[in-house]
């Protein structure tokens, strides 16, 4: 099992024996990792006083994946996110092939999907009657009816959009990461990070049922809040978080997103002294190491 350790501090928790007795499994070939499910993943932010403001997701406990969790909103691609007939501006499904480093098929599918997840979970719709518009309230109840109609899969997106007139408005997304689930979870995902601007106008609403609260945060007030135990994350959520802190306003995130590498990362169960730990991207360590010491 190689790697390099995180640094030491909250992304350094070492791993139950069986965990590492499961991942050691998979590396023999004695199992099987899970196949997994492409995933989409939206930071949404807001400007803030103390810098970016994110937004997440308190899951529910009971969740098979992630319980307990806070999280930003996302979720599995739907086959339906395949429509090639979705309305769209910005950056062409080719451009986001390029970038996200898959056919443009499923480039399409996972932008459609980060779409699609954030309004559901959010109410957030990053979508406007053109390449030069947003939408600019989804508080209404016939939109309520449409997102609950979106998350029940008895309304598609494609159909959604164009009843309503409207565009994906892609160029309001930026390309962060990539992350897949360790071989020896039983849940995998291959999820894509993106990173977005609340639209002037909107405004966040409570209606997630997979979660039991939802907070917009500062990115520092999240790390500290999940460093206390206050906030439980996973390792790519606090990562993430760890990065957005870094830059001045939201805007300023965005813009950094045009340079960042999204190659997918698998953390591994590498030796840390007598113990086991989590990996994680070596471009991180200054930052870890600049937190922790």
């Amino acid at each position: 099992m190689t790697g390099t350790p995180p640094a030491k501090g909250f992304a350094r928790i070492p791993l139950p024996q069986s965990l590492v007795d499961q991942a050691q499994a998979h590396r023999d070939g004695t199992t099987e990792p899970a196949e997994p499910r492409n995933a989409a993943t939206v930071v949404l932010m807001r400007e803030g006083s103390a810098g970016p403001e994110v937004y997440l997701l308190r899951r529910q406990r009971v969740m098979a994946f992630a319980g307990g969790m806070a999280v930003f909103p996302g979720g599995g691609v739907d086959p339906r996110d395949f429509d090639s007939s979705v309305a769209w501006a910005g950056p062409t499904p080719a451009d986001w092939a390029a970038r996200l480093g898959v056919e443009e098929d499923l480039a399409r599918a996972i932008v459609c999907a980060a779409v699609r997840e954030t309004f559901e979970e959010s109410s957030v719709l990053l979508a406007g009657e053109s390449a030069d518009t947003v939408v600019a309230d989804t508080t209404g109840v016939d939109w309520e009816a449409d997102r609950v109609a979106l998350e029940s899969r008895e309304l598609s997106m494609t159909d959604f959009l164009t009843r309503r007139g409207l565009v994906l408005r892609t160029d309001l997304l930026g390309a962060w990461s990539g992350w897949l689930t360790p071989t020896f979870e039983p849940r995998r995902y291959r999820t894509w990070f993106f990173v977005a601007v609340l639209p002037e106008g909107q405004v966040t609403r409570d209606v997630s049922t997979e979660s039991t609260e939802v907070l917009w945060l500062s990115a520092a007030e999240a790390l500290s809040r999940a460093e206390s135990g206050e906030l439980m994350m996973l390792p790519p959520t606090y990562l993430t978080c760890l990065e957005v802190l870094q830059h001045r306003s939201p805007g300023a995130v965005l813009e950094a997103a045009a340079d960042r590498d999204v190659s997918m990362f698998t953390p591994e169960v590498v030796p840390d002294g007598d113990e086991f730990v989590l990996s994680r991207p070596a471009h991180l360590d200054p930052l870890l190491q600049e937190r922790f010491g």
